[in-house]
């Protein structure tokens, strides 16, 4: 067995470029005094002058208290793919990596690592002594290696119908073979406790991004013994789920409270420094909290744009408003190519002209696309924008950033505002689609989420903006809000809108995390479902290319291929030369951009906020759930200002890059 520093430093690498937008802002709560542990500076230690300590700036043993608009559908992390639900997940199970700060990998639950010849086999060294608690804080039993296997055994068992299947089933041996009952001994797939304390994971083939997964919740141990005595509760309440990490839940009351408080028992406490974390549901978060914030019941808020002026120009206010701190997650617009639509509109018009390339281009041409970012940060709105499906700066290869690469680098570098060219195109899509029977103006829905601050203003800048130019003899927008809860499942999975803003975060340091919400049987869009011709490439599915994995779902045994699924699965198989997988994945994402089936946007930040809570003290990672975690993080005596915030930002770039060179 090699050790696999040369892989690990190989990610280092692609994180380093992980996050680092230029002149892009991000939420930078980190205290000066800090040592290089993230934790508060020793200031009991014995003085060397007779200067008086510094005072701390942290609130110790502090309560961190917010709102939040929408619930949480379980605590059961090995079911759901919910960026909601992976919030308290990642705080109250550890992994078996976490990065620092700076985005450095670390060990968390594994000490250790090595990986075989043929990068095949990846071993893991367990932490020993770390346990596994209830919801009273009594122990009840060691963390081993099963507890990794069971997890991977319950996602891949149908009856369990967890969203995490394909993670598990696309790199493991035999994992989509048990999924599909082809193998029915769950000893034959790749996942394996060696001892109690080695996990080994057999690969299908090499992946190059295979350690980069392990902070996702598809990897996520859990105790076998409790989960099936546990049955069909098991997560549905805090007494119902174990916890091994940094925090247990002591009180989840659905559209009422999420309560985490802190793990004094915690293998690595020391770093644990809030105590209790307390989240107040509200479906009126948005409104609320700014107010909230001032009267001192609530330790952070969002500012909506609706009121950024007033508190920028207020001497008080503006002293504690910042931007907060972008992620990874990339916003996109997209039709739907399957539409569920109400009763009052005309489904069949809308299939009819999603599916005609110069309907869908007059949009993506139309849409000023600054105007509408001005809507969640109306003094920067550039610097959100994106041209690609993927961000910039989330992976590269030889130096060369990812949207840069290959047929993508004209897609990042062009100019889609183009009014005049949106308007041939609509005299060429109206002349077409009336020649098919579709009558104007096509009336259509765009759904918006309540639960995120300013979807609203975005859709009625969208309507008027859109209408003005394109006209109202050819398009009528419809804004609808959305549900407060479940809104993926009765809006987007159930095609119930025309258009809509919605996004995607990295699962992990490759471009293939991106390609995932336009694949086969996803309901993003429903991309496969387009009926171009143009589109396919002759090529019809097998029963062989199912039992391949070429297909993971059994139904498109006898469908036609298309060309992007072509493409992803051409880049898909290119495992050795990265400049190469790159270069496909590029060609294909280029593609998707190009034809309009995916309108990019922005890079997702909750715009500007209140807030006591530092951010760049915790873990950094563009993908898993390591963000989420409140593990490094302090809650301040007196919430950042502007200026504090754009020094500490430009501070911690040159620490990131100092601390990404001594890790290679």
């Amino acid at each position: 067995m090699n050790k696999i520093l040369a892989i690990v430093l190989c990610l280092v690498m692609v994180l380093g470029v992980v996050g680092c937008q230029s002149n892009t802002p991000a939420d930078t709560d980190e205290p000066k005094q800090t040592n290089d542990n993230n934790t508060p500076a020793n200031t009991d230690a014995p003085q060397t002058s007779s200067e008086p300590a510094e005072e701390s700036p942290y609130v110790e043993d502090a309560t961190f208290r917010y709102l939040y608009p929408s619930e949480i559908s379980t605590l059961n992390y090995l079911a759901t793919s919910s960026t909601v639900d992976f919030k308290p997940a990642s705080n109250f199970v550890d992994t078996l990596i976490e990065y620092d700060q700076y985005g450095v990998v670390k060990p968390c639950l594994a000490t250790s690592w090595e990986t075989s010849d043929d990068g095949l086999v990846w071993t893991f060294h367990l932490r020993e002594g770390v346990k596994w608690y209830d919801c009273e804080l009594n122990e009840y039993a060691d963390v081993t290696a099963d507890d990794f296997v069971f997890g991977a055994e319950w996602i891949l068992s149908p009856a369990n119908e967890s969203d995490n299947v394909d993670t598990l089933a696309n790199v493991i041996v035999n994992a989509k073979e048990y999924f599909d009952g082809t193998v029915t001994d769950f000893a034959e797939v790749g996942v394996k406790a060696i001892d109690e304390h080695t996990l080994q994971y057999t690969l299908k083939d090499t992946c190059p991004y295979f350690l980069s997964m392990m902070t996702y919740v598809a990897f996520m141990p859990a105790n076998r013994q409790f989960v099936e005595e546990s049955g069909e509760y098991y997560g549905t309440s805090n007494d119902t789920l174990l916890y091994n990490g940094a925090y247990y839940c002591t009180s989840w009351e659905p559209q009422n409270e999420l309560v985490m408080e802190r793990n004094d028992n915690y293998w690595d406490a020391e770093n644990v420094s809030i105590k209790t974390v307390y989240g107040k549901y509200n479906a009126e978060a948005e409104a609320l909290a700014p107010e909230m914030y001032l009267r001192g019941e609530i330790d952070e808020a969002t500012i909506p744009v609706e009121i950024l002026d007033s508190w920028m120009n207020d001497p008080e206010k503006q002293n504690i408003v910042r931007p907060n701190r972008p992620t990874y997650d990339a916003m996109w617009w997209f039709f739907d190519f399957d539409p569920h639509m109400d009763e009052t509109y005309d489904n069949d018009a809308f299939k009819t002209a999603v599916n005609n390339r110069a309907f869908r281009l007059s949009i993506v041409y139309g849409i000023d696309r600054v105007k509408a970012m001005s809507c969640y940060d109306p003094y920067s709105p550039e610097e959100y924008l994106m041209n690609t499906i993927t961000p910039p700066n989330f992976v590269a290869v030889d130096g060369k950033d990812y949207t840069m690469t290959g047929e993508l680098e004209a897609v990042t570098e062009q100019n889609w505002f183009q009014p005049e060219t949106a308007l041939q195109y609509k005299e060429q899509a109206m002349a077409e689609l009336s020649a098919q029977g579709v009558t104007f103006p096509l009336v259509f829905p765009y759904y918006y989420r309540v639960d995120q601050a300013n979807q609203d203003l975005v859709a009625q800048v969208i309507e008027q903006q859109l209408e003005e130019l394109l006209g109202k003899d050819y398009i009528d927008i419809v804004p609808v809000a959305g549900p407060a809860n479940n809104y993926n499942s009765e809006v987007r999975n159930a095609g119930k809108y025309g258009l809509m803003e919605e996004g995607w975060g990295p699962d992990f340091a490759d471009p293939v995390t991106y390609a995932d919400p336009w694949g086969l049987s996803w309901s993003y869009n429903n991309r496969s479902m387009c009926t171009q011709e143009e589109y396919l490439t002759g090529y019809v599915y097998t029963q062989e290319d199912y039992d391949n994995g070429v297909i993971d779902d059994a139904d498109y045994v006898g469908a036609q291929q298309q060309i992007y699924d072509k493409m992803v699965q051409d880049a898909t198989a290119e495992k050795v030369d990265l400049a190469k997988r790159y270069e496909l994945f590029a060609k294909a994402e280029a593609w998707l951009i190009n034809e309009g089936i995916v309108i990019p946007f922005r890079v997702f930040s909750n715009g500007y906020v209140a807030s006591k809570l530092t951010v760049f003290d915790g873990e950094y990672s563009s993908f898993g759930v390591s963000i989420w975690r409140y593990k490094g993080k302090h809650v301040l005596k007196d919430a950042m200002s502007l200026t504090d915030y754009q020094e500490q930002f430009a501070q911690w770039k040159l620490d990131r890059e100092a601390a990404l060179a001594a890790a290679e």
